[in-house]
């Protein structure tokens, strides 16, 4: 091993995952791009202070050429990327991916990112997961003696999502700094699997979360062009869909199509970040900002169909797939009455986004698979995508983008109180190593206890009104807290304590951390325990620049 690498943490499958070699491939990335993304950092918290001091974000005049430009296509779909009508997502555990392998989706987003927590045990075991998915030789029997294995004639083709480039990878250590979590999440996945993928039909394809703007999508091209340079692979190998889960991205949506055009296989439109985003970034922008309770945010809401309808109409001039949101809905077989209207619910969502042109759609359950493959079916019938749809009837309206007055809805005191506890809840389960959580049957991941945790926050901040009448308080919510409680449990090894701390952190003080799981790797590194106060890591972090995770003051 090189001695300026330093991993501080162990897991089972560490030795086959950072081989000698792989450390040398990540430490070439390293070298390469760190100071790109550092700078790309501090252009990130820059924009954000301007944002919060009142400027309106639009569409670029540096970049109006290529707009306006309409002859450049990104490259056709790469081999098991044609058809994508219906996408399943969730962690790399062993037995969900036997089950996502399982599924009848057409392709599995296996996540290092939101439904993941970063544990080093789960940064470890996902790809050794991938490792034996890709290879056919996955199976898993449950400390019950259920024995899992994969039994589907044809399986997903797999798009892994690494963590965004805000995250470190904390248990590698680079001359004394830990190294980029996207690169190592990215780097491990291509170097280990890529031969392996193309031999088998498909190739090394990506899901890049939490970009701002074209720039953060040029440096995931360099990072592309370089990997496959160094593993002798034919350039446009790699692709990847960008999530556009950030409202600055929203305005930059065919510009980032540009920059990754020979590795580019679309966008998403990702609706619970993107929540997440407005409601970040336009906290303190008064009234006409504050959005009512998660839950009567529709996809409906005007200035969400601006977002996906511009989405669809920016994918298909430039020839790249457009992919819908989440269904978070986890089917019940104790509640069939329940269990059936959702699913008609989920049904109207993917029935609408299929008219709108969209090529496909999320789901975070095997059980919505065929829900959502029949609304498209019925749209697409035996065609692969709408590529040949291309919403030239959308207009392009930065305004609507960013009104937020005419969304239906308001704030209630249920609203509030379910905010508070899904964030608890979801938050406990993170610091365990858990980051896809089922709560009142939906499937909650780190996007979602954001809306939550950061909807309190505005709230507050603006001195929003219930329902009931009542002004939204910290001393409110901290009753609310102390009322919910006792609900918790009290089961051993149950981080209910630290997930209060770290709500209140994120939630009820008067700075705003920009990503709550920033927040908490601050304080919670290793499998179970806290992290040390003291210490190389600790020490290095202080002595450092301000990192992405700088608290933003109210």
């Amino acid at each position: 091993m090189d001695d300026r690498i330093r991993i501080t943490a162990t897991a089972e499958g560490q030795d086959r995952v950072l081989t000698r070699d792989a450390l040398a491939f990540l430490l070439e990335l390293h070298d390469a791009f760190e100071c790109s993304r550092q700078q790309l950092l501090q252009n990130r918290r820059k924009r954000r202070a301007a944002l919060a001091d009142g400027e309106t974000p639009g569409f670029l005049e540096s970049t109006r050429r290529i707009r306006e430009d309409g002859s450049w296509r990104v490259a056709p779909p790469a081999p098991g990327l044609e058809d994508r009508r219906v996408e399943i997502t969730g962690p790399i555990e062993r037995k969900m991916t036997i089950n996502a392998l399982n599924s009848g989706a057409k392709v599995w987003l296996a996540d290092c990112e939101d439904a993941s927590s970063p544990l080093w045990r789960n940064v470890i075991a996902s790809q050794v997961n991938l490792q034996d998915a890709i290879r056919d030789r996955i199976e898993f029997t449950s400390p019950e003696g259920k024995h899992y294995r994969v039994t589907a004639e044809q399986t997903p083709t797999i798009v892994v999502r690494p963590r965004g480039w805000h995250l470190d990878e904390h248990r590698i250590i680079v001359d004394g700094k830990p190294m980029s979590g996207s690169l190592v999440d990215f780097g491990l996945h291509v170097f280990h699997n890529a031969e392996e993928l193309i031999a088998r039909g498909r190739g090394p394809y990506f899901y890049l979360p939490k970009l701002e703007n074209h720039e953060e999508a040029r440096l995931w091209n360099d990072v592309f062009r370089m990997a496959q340079q160094l593993l002798v692979l034919p350039q446009g190998t790699i692709r990847a869909t960008v999530l556009i889960e950030t409202i600055t991205a929203a305005f930059e949506m065919e510009e980032i199509l540009w920059e990754l055009r020979e590795h580019s296989a679309g966008l998403n439109a990702g609706r619970w970040d993107y929540l997440f985003s407005m409601i970040k970034a336009f906290r303190l922008r008064g009234p006409e900002f504050v959005l009512p309770d998660r839950a009567q945010l529709t996809m409906t809401a005007p200035f969400m169909r601006a977002y996906t309808e511009q989405l669809v109409r920016a994918c298909h001039r430039r020839g790249a797939h457009a992919i819908g949101g989440m269904a978070a809905f986890v089917p019940s077989a104790k509640d069939p009455e329940a269990t059936e209207r959702a699913l008609q619910a989920v049904a109207g969502d993917k029935a609408r986004e299929a008219g709108d042109g969209f090529d496909g759609s999320w789901v975070a359950h095997p059980g919505l698979v065929e829900t959502c493959r029949s609304a498209f079916d019925a749209v697409l019938g035996d065609r692969p995508n709408q590529l040949d749809r291309s919403r030239e009837d959308v207009e392009v309206d930065a305004a609507a983008l960013i009104d937020l007055s005419t969304t239906p809805g308001e704030i209630t005191d249920a609203g509030l109180r379910s905010n508070i506890e899904i964030a608890i809840r979801y938050m406990e389960a993170w610091l365990r190593g858990h980051g896809a959580v089922a709560i009142h049957s939906l499937m909650e991941d780190a996007a979602t206890a954001e809306i939550s945790r950061s909807q309190v926050w505005q709230w507050i901040h603006n001195e929003s009104v219930t329902s009931d009448g009542r002004t939204v308080t910290r001393e409110r919510c901290e009753r609310i807290v102390d009322e919910l409680a006792p609900a918790f449990g009290s089961e051993p090894g149950n981080r209910f304590r630290e997930a209060i701390e770290l709500f209140r952190e994120t939630a009820l003080e008067e700075a705003y951390p920009a990503f709550l799981t920033l927040a908490g790797t601050e304080r919670y590194l290793g499998d179970g325990e806290e992290r040390p106060t003291t210490g190389p890591i600790a020490v290095q972090q202080a002595a450092d620049a301000p990192q992405e995770d700088e608290r933003v003051a109210a």
